[in-house]
């Protein structure tokens, strides 16, 4: 339904809300594997090399989907629709994960996963810049990326996956993950509407491709998504396999070790972009991006209490609340807002290849030749990089920007 009218806060609040969740289901699986895997490896008999492949691989069909997914939206004007397909095929990659009985099997599953989820969130963040107000656009975006996959991805995803495996075997916990997705495109389909062209002010220039590659925010943004996609797929590929394998933990203190990254993520999407919102998104991007170093130094040295390793993971997992800026929210901003699907899905997709498809490879080989220490210590060497990168970032917040100016900011509600 094409309209020319601004939506209400509710509607705006209802968008963001059901792109979350659906988000967030499309993640529960995409994580399942990660926190199945010490019941996986030793059924199908798999290598930490072949471990860290199933990571890359999902990532680098989400990569490429992504990209191309992304630019066909933009070029179409059509978004709700790539959103409710792409949301039902996951659902059937679910269930193929569950049956797959080989690691080729199953390495296939992943791929097809990766091509079905890769272009969800880069036209999700088009749909939101669209309906969203500017003043209200960072939060959106947080939100919309992080509350429902960190709460269902990362924090219930551990708690209910780990006890199903131990009562009925792995594969259950894939079958129960694909039904949720199927109601929330029917929600999608019914409820939202294709956002209007008329969003934008189509009267003026279109910044080409090339020139938003121009600009500084874009390409730091694209660098800094190798490394902070990286230390995540390298976290979850290997961090339940070290708590258990290397630190002696049992499963069950693993899964709830893991399901706080979930809840601090969830907090996260809606307090560091709010925060950005305000105070700036460079001061924001800069202290997460070093704060993210406690969490494999914790991991690798404390050896204290299990609830005092919890609030270590806790804080340092903040930095994921950084994902939706430097992947939509600056570079939508520093740029072309009409672009906001293409370069989400360039930066994304540039994450999900030279970081999401190589580094669990490489983390899988290093922890075969050294031990499983040192993916821990790939994820130390990724986040300070990624630290020194945001220093060279120029401020886009409206609300910073517009205050600097002494301008007003626009808003569509």
């Amino acid at each position: 339904m094409k309209g020319t009218q601004a939506r209400g806060s509710g509607y705006q609040v209802w968008v963001t809300a059901l792109l979350s969740l659906n988000f967030g289901i499309l993640f529960f699986d995409r994580n399942a594997l990660n926190f199945l895997m010490p019941f996986v490896q030793p059924d199908l008999q798999l290598s930490n090399t072949q471990v860290g492949m199933f990571s890359s691989a999902l990532s680098l069909t989400w990569a490429l989907s992504g990209l191309l997914v992304g630019r066909i939206s933009d070029k179409l004007g059509s978004r709700k629709p790539v959103v409710v397909v792409a949301t039902v095929a996951f659902c059937l990659c679910s269930f193929i994960s569950g049956a797959a009985s080989s690691f080729l099997m199953l390495l296939g599953a992943r791929l097809l996963m990766g091509a079905a989820e890769g272009g969800v969130m880069p036209v999700s963040h088009s749909i939101i810049v669209a309906e969203v107000a500017p003043e209200r656009r960072g939060l959106a975006m947080g939100v919309a990326q992080n509350l429902g996959s960190n709460l269902l991805g990362s924090g219930l995803a551990p708690l209910l996956l780990v006890p199903v495996a131990v009562a009925v075997g792995w594969r259950t916990g894939f079958y129960l993950a694909a039904l949720p997705g199927l109601v929330t495109a029917a929600l999608i389909w019914f409820t939202l509407r294709e956002p209007p062209v008329e969003a934008h002010d189509d009267t003026a220039p279109k910044v080409t491709l090339r020139e938003a590659f121009g600009h500084r925010n874009v390409i730091l943004c694209a660098l800094i998504s190798i490394l902070l996609v990286s230390y995540l797929v390298v976290c979850w590929a290997f961090m339940p396999l070290f708590l258990t394998k290397a630190r002696g933990f049992d499963p069950d203190t693993m899964s709830w070790l893991m399901a706080t990254l979930g809840i601090s993520a969830g907090l996260g999407s809606f307090a560091v972009p709010a925060i950005s919102d305000v105070i700036g998104r460079r001061p924001v991007m800069i202290f997460f991006s070093f704060l993210g170093v406690i969490l494999p130094l914790g991991g690798l040295y404390y050896e204290g209490s299990a609830w005092v390793l919890a609030a270590i993971f806790f804080f340092g997992w903040g930095l994921n609340g950084l994902f939706p800026m430097f992947m939509a929210t600056i570079p939508s901003e520093s740029v072309d807002p009409r672009l906001t699907a293409t370069l989400t899905g360039v930066v994304m997709g540039t994450g999900e290849v030279l970081g999401g498809v190589l580094s669990p490879f490489l983390a899988g080989t290093l922890a075969d030749a050294y031990g499983l220490a040192a993916p821990l210590w790939l994820m130390l060497g990724c986040t300070v990089l990624a630290g020194f990168l945001t220093l060279g970032l120029i401020e886009s917040a409206p609300r910073v920007v517009a205050r600097r100016s002494g301008n007003a900011i626009p808003s569509i509600a």
